[in-house]
């Protein structure tokens, strides 16, 4: 069987590269690269159409974004050009290159907005109710995406991650934060305090790698129009982690509050549910959170004393 073209957006970032990696391990996929007139950007429409009829995709997974909540609240407007409007580019070079394929839209977890204790862990049916300008343009284009599989008849599956975690994950997430502060430490390059945000929040972590294999088992067997949490089920504290991350390290630190890393209108609380993408895909979290965070540890330590 020959196999198909695969065009991943935000193929540096995060999740795209370990998403590259699983793709290249896959017979069935082709990835493209990048187009062979060069650099396609979301805000370009023109960029964006020359190189989707140059690689004629089979398949697409969305993953490019601004994702980082406090810069979106900073630059509102370069967060919603990006993610909103970069998106309508994308689906706007899609249809006039006649694609004909399936597109994996991916959003977030963070759509849910403030989510009552008892209705607690979410589904898929709640309502969106988005309270910082990431999580509004993520809404705003999954709502554009589904439109468009009703309107334009594009086979478009939809996904909303909740947090994922895993090395290589810029240290301006939380997890990814404290463990580059407990390496540091441990090379004797910082005193022995860490600075934190928030701690009195909990949220559902998944593993990088299960994320990108969900994503994968979506573009092959998710449901046309149809939106797919991908989360753990489990629902870990901010200061549980640390503290595991803390006795992983094996050192003793000051934790001292950050009043910089705090966040406006904070979910005190997330946990979701995977039941829809189980169901269809057969999906089920495979990493533990023990391992995700002795991966990003090791992940710090190897950077830092090879810089």
């Amino acid at each position: 069987m020959t196999a198909r073209r695969l065009l991943l957006t935000g193929r540096t970032g995060f999740v795209g590269q370990v998403l590259r990696g699983l793709v290249e391990r896959e017979p069935a996929y082709n990835l493209q690269e990048r187009a062979p007139s060069g650099r396609m950007d979301l805000r370009e429409r023109e960029s964006l159409l020359r190189g989707i009829e140059e690689i004629r995709p089979h398949y697409v997974i969305h993953l490019a974004a601004q994702s980082f909540v406090p810069r979106a609240l900073e630059n509102p407007r370069e967060t919603l050009e990006i993610n909103l409007m970069g998106t309508l580019n994308l689906l706007e070079a899609l249809r006039q290159a006649k694609f004909s394929g399936r597109l994996l839209y991916v959003g977030s977890g963070d759509e849910y907005g403030l989510i009552e204790a008892a209705k607690l862990p979410v589904r898929e049916d709640h309502p969106l109710r988005p309270r910082n300008p990431y999580a509004v343009s993520k809404a705003a284009a999954e709502m554009l995406c589904y439109q468009w599989a009703q309107t334009e008849k594009l086979d478009i599956v939809m996904a909303r991650p909740f947090n994922h975690i895993g090395p290589g994950q810029d240290e301006r997430f939380a997890i990814s934060a404290f463990a580059k502060q407990l390496a540091e430490i441990r090379l004797g390059r910082r005193p022995a305090k860490i600075e934190v945000g928030n701690l009195e929040v909990s949220r559902d972590f998944s593993d990088v790698e299960d994320v990108a294999r969900a994503y994968l088992l979506l573009l092959g067997k998710g449901k046309s129009g149809d939106v797919y949490n991908v989360c753990s089920g489990n629902e870990h504290g901010l200061k549980e982690l640390l503290t595991r991350l803390i006795e992983l390290a094996d050192i003793d630190v000051d934790v001292v509050l950050d009043p910089a890393r705090q966040r406006p209108a904070e979910q005190s609380r997330m946990v979701g549910d995977h039941r829809r993408l189980t169901e269809h895909t057969g999906w089920e979290p495979e990493v533990s959170i023990d391992r995700s965070l002795e991966g990003i540890l090791a992940y710090w330590e190897h950077k830092l004393k090879n810089e």
